[in-house]
């Protein structure tokens, strides 16, 4: 008895050796679901520590794709066939989505009964960057691309961001005008130095015009202490002017003398002082125009047309649109600790047909919207904005334009026409929504949303 028992710790010792040197990670499970053993590539992978995992259910450890009800274990503790190489992603503790394939295996104990389950899954994060290069697509810091118009941009920033060169950027509102700034500044000698925005539009000329320069102790009513500008903040970096064609031309006059000659004077004070920044400027104005009209200078334009950007309208580069929604989904996952897999085929056609006035930030936004209302699997038509499906608002408008308020008001529309596809069957409608149930029933509750005296149990949604 004793050699039989040396000789199993002897195996199972040597399992676990060879489980610890392979690059897969494997973790096993319990007939109740409960991880057993998690081995170090598991970790590596995941992020999450094998201490923090051991006794928990493999669902509250994993964050994937197929853990909502396509759990490829329990396939193969149900069906008895082991699955193999089966696609999916998981999301790390980072947040960060990492492409995996999965392989499972039945756990039997001594007399042949299941005990539990073993899964494999293999980090994809390297063949999945060389599909991307493959597929022709590229990234520099937020902005993404595949579009040969964008690729031209991205084509000349390395030449662009060596320059210390003023920098004009043109596009509609939306484009992404902030992230190419960032890039520049990101990919130039100056980006361990401060990168500062100032939105020139949002602000009275007064404002603004303290806020660039800052003002000295006494320069006006209210000024208790010596305040330093976003030029003296910017020291060694970069300063973007967003929107420069709203300033007035008093203001135009200032800022070509800091161009012009590196100096500036705070409000108030009595001595310049030296401008080490790189100006890039952005505006969705045509300036030209605005030249003819006597709105802005033409001495201004010329000392800030040195380097010019023009940015795509998205309608012009839809070929972009899969891979910002892939971006943008995996970037809330993140943020929001999902795991929405992305989105549905008909939802795919809707966005693709759709001309974007508000360009990319308007498709960042209607992404963000579907989060809001979708708790994981795929972003469904259920999820988007009525003006996009077609589909009349039926929630009662909000009171208020706040935000909450019009979130509300999207959420219940939302809940109201999932129930009335299923036949206001709860537990269908929480599928097509991507909630638990109980959550739903909390959202009905919350948001007063009557239901038929008839509950719907007998709907079958035709599939």
């Amino acid at each position: 008895m004793n050699k039989d028992l040396t000789s199993k710790r002897r195996l199972q010792t040597g399992a676990e050796s060879i489980l610890e040197s392979i690059s897969d990670g494997v973790f096993t499970v319990d007939a109740e679901w409960r991880i057993t053993s998690f081995n170090r590539a598991a970790e590596a992978i995941t992020g999450i520590r094998r201490r923090d995992a051991i006794g928990k259910t493999c669902s509250d450890v994993f964050r994937a794709s197929m853990c909502e009800g396509d759990c490829a274990l329990r396939h193969t503790v149900k069906t008895g066939k082991p699955i193999i190489n089966k696609s999916a992603f998981i999301v790390n503790v980072e947040g960060r989505r990492i492409p995996i394939s999965v392989s499972t295996a039945i756990l039997r104990d001594e007399r042949g009964q299941i005990s539990g389950g073993a899964e494999t899954f293999r980090d994809l994060s390297l063949v999945e960057e060389l599909r991307k290069e493959l597929e022709g697509r590229f990234q520099v810091g937020d902005l993404v691309s595949r579009s040969a118009a964008m690729r031209r941009i991205f084509d000349v920033l390395p030449q662009i961001s060596a320059s210390d060169a003023t920098v004009l950027i043109l596009g509609e509102t939306g484009t992404g005008k902030e992230l190419l700034a960032r890039a520049i500044h990101n990919l130039s000698q100056r980006k361990n130095k401060p990168f500062i925005a100032v939105n020139c539009g949002a602000l009275p000329d007064t404002l603004l015009e303290s806020e660039l320069f800052g003002y000295m102790k006494g320069a006006f009513t209210g000024a208790a202490k010596d305040k330093p500008g976003r030029f003296a903040l910017a020291d060694g970096g970069t300063v973007f002017l967003d929107e420069i064609g709203d300033i007035s031309p008093a203001l135009q006059v200032r800022l070509l003398r800091v161009l012009q000659e590196k100096t500036y004077e705070p409000l108030g004070g009595t001595s310049l002082l030296h401008a080490n920044v790189r100006v890039v400027a952005a505006t969705h104005r045509d300036l030209s125009a605005q030249i003819r009209k006597g709105a802005f200078r033409e001495d201004l334009f010329y000392r800030l047309n040195v380097v010019k950007v023009e940015l795509p309208p998205l309608r012009k580069r839809k070929e972009d649109i899969p891979l910002l929604i892939e971006h943008f989904v995996a970037r809330f996952n993140r943020r929001q600790g999902k795991a929405v897999a992305g989105v549905a085929q008909d939802v795919m056609s809707l966005l693709m047909a759709h001309d974007y006035p508000g360009n990319v930030r308007e498709l960042e936004n209607i992404i963000e919207r579907a989060f809001v209302l979708c708790g994981a699997g795929r972003i469904d038509r259920v999820h988007l904005p009525p003006e996009l499906t077609g589909q009349q608002a039926t929630a009662p408008a909000p009171t208020g334009d706040t935000i909450a308020a019009q979130t509300h008001a999207a959420e219940a529309q939302a809940i109201r026409a999932a129930l009335e596809s299923c036949g206001f069957n709860r537990l269908s409608a929480a599928r097509e929504l991507g909630l638990h149930k109980s959550t739903l029933f909390r959202k009905i509750k919350a948001l007063g949303i009557e239901l038929p005296d008839q509950d719907g149990r007998s709907h079958r949604k035709a599939t």
